[in-house]
């Protein structure tokens, strides 16, 4: 162990040097990997379509390249899960990670290489360890085992040389044989199809194990810790893995669960520390345990565009490299990955809170917004008013959904908060005037909409029984971790289909 404490010390300390030159050096990072993976491709399909190899700088990769979604990119996808190759990557495209992003029935099937594998997403995983080592030099994760609760689906053969499956499944699939001596559950059991048989064999078979970290998404990982307490009977998890010190999470919000966690986990020694992995690429790590934003990893093989909000809906929308973003501003994420995804719309809104080195907040979705009466209300609107409502209310929520109610005879538009609460306020009218005149404070645009209720009313709650979310999501067969619940919708698509299961 003193050889390898020696050995993980000067890796930390080279990759340590590495991650500060962001500071100084981040645009001509980042303009050295769009030249590397313009250099790559260049004789794959779409180099040659788009002249890859005349491309001098970051504008002209930006005019000769169009913005693309993967409605735009499934035809050729398709392709390369049939078998083809050398169509938007030069290597052999083996692996496809498996995405919903939300209970739509619809999947995408995002390509993985091995350069992605292992120069991003376990890559971006050795930098969790090396971020959290150097905050934590007193840390004894590599004298303990890592609970990863992984992806829902069973890996598949597409075809005799092709594979799909969560990303999370991807990744414990070829983990290196190291980690693998480090990792919990067995191969057998993470990688199981059957979601709720999962979580108990998860339980039954690690309660005897010297837990030391937990890698998921924060509401799956609170279903498995609660049948972890169940089968144990133990009054908090810290009865069960004492040596229990670090839970890293991702995927959605962390705020909604915060307090769930504490309550689970009241060693004050527990520490948090958030990531930004999708399938598309490892993203961004929280490198700052007193502050909430997250380092963007700008070496791992991944080129960022940045589109400005009030820009999405334009046809052909303005794009924005890394040195020309502002503080404070949404910007929708366009990624170009080591997996052959060209100026790729990911779907997410982040905002940056310092350039020196650059970091970030992700703000929600493109997709999950409310602006039916020109409110502009997003996700992180949402939660920091929902995070106010809930201190001063001494209560707790377990999930929500909003939509729009919109205009009638005699009516006016009005937002409705379906709400399962685990510890419900006293007095729902003043939760919901707390939570209405911080939405205020937080959005100029739904203040002036509330303004005499003339545009928008006071805001409609649904008060949730308990498991209300869990049961919706089992009964439209989508538990799991990909499996989120929406939080903002433009519509009522998932409000009335939660509100008809919650009539029965």
């Amino acid at each position: 162990m003193p050889f390898l404490n020696s050995v993980l010390s000067w890796l930390t300390t080279k990759r340590l040097q590495e991650i500060k030159l962001y500071s100084t050096y981040g645009p001509e990072i980042q303009r050295e990997t769009l030249f590397k993976l313009l250099n790559y491709s260049k004789g794959t399909e779409i180099g040659k379509k788009y002249s890859f190899e005349s491309i001098v700088n970051e504008k002209e990769y930006a005019a000769a390249v169009p913005l693309s979604d993967y409605n735009m990119l499934k035809p050729t996808i398709d392709r390369i899960r049939c078998g083809e190759q050398n169509l938007l990557w030069p290597t052999a495209i083996k692996w496809f990670a498996k995405s919903s992003g939300t209970t739509q029935d619809k999947s995408k099937f995002i390509p993985v290489s091995k350069e992605s594998l292992e120069d991003c997403h376990f890559r971006g995983g050795k930098d969790v360890v090396v971020i959290y080592t150097n905050n934590y030099p007193d840390n004894s994760l590599l004298f303990g085992k890592t609970l990863v609760l992984g992806g829902s689906h069973q890996i598949s053969n597409m075809n005799s040389d092709s594979f799909f499956g969560d990303l999370s499944a991807i990744l414990i699939q070829n983990m290196p044989f190291w980690a693998q001596f480090y990792s919990l559950p067995d191969q057998s059991i993470a990688l199981m199809d059957e979601w709720e048989q999962k979580i108990e064999l998860m339980a039954k078979t690690t309660i005897q194990e010297n837990v030391k970290q937990i890698t998921g998404v924060p509401s799956w990982t609170l279903v498995l810790l609660n049948k972890v307490l169940e089968l144990t009977k133990a009054k908090n998890i810290h009865e069960v893995w004492p040596g229990l010190e670090l839970f890293v999470h991702g995927g959605v919000s962390f705020k909604p669960y915060k307090e769930q966690f504490k309550k689970l986990l009241p060693s004050a020694n527990m520490r948090y520390l958030e990531t930004y992995n999708a399938s598309e690429g490892f993203f961004a790590i929280q490198d700052d345990p007193e502050t909430d934003d997250m380092l963007l990893m700008l070496d791992l093989g991944i080129f960022y565009e940045f589109i400005p909000f009030e820009e999405i809906e334009k046809q052909h929308p303005e794009t924005l490299i890394l040195s020309e973003v502002e503080l404070n501003k949404n910007y929708a994420i366009v990624i170009t990955t080591n997996s052959g995804l060209w100026r790729y719309l990911i779907g997410d809104t982040v905002l940056f809170t310092s350039r020196n080195p650059y970091k970030i907040k992700i703000t929600g979705r493109v997709k999950q917004y409310i602006n039916v009466f020109g409110e502009e209300l997003i996700v992180d609107n949402a939660e920091n008013a929902l995070q106010v409502a809930t201190t001063r209310t001494n209560s707790n929520i377990r999930e929500y959904t909003v939509a729009p109610l919109y205009m009638g005879d005699k009516k006016q538009g009005a937002h409705q908060w379906i709400i399962e609460f685990i510890n419900p306020p006293t007095d729902l009218i003043h939760f919901m005037e707390i939570l209405d005149n911080e939405l205020k404070s937080l959005n100029s645009d739904y203040e002036a909409k509330r303004y005499k209720n003339m545009a928008l009313d006071f805001p409609n709650l649904i008060h949730a029984k308990e498991g209300t979310f869990y049961n919706w999501l089992k009964s439209n067969g989508k538990l799991g971790g990909q499996h989120k619940v929406p939080r903002l919708s433009n519509d009522r698509t998932y409000a009335d289909s939660i509100i008809k299961f919650l009539n029965g």
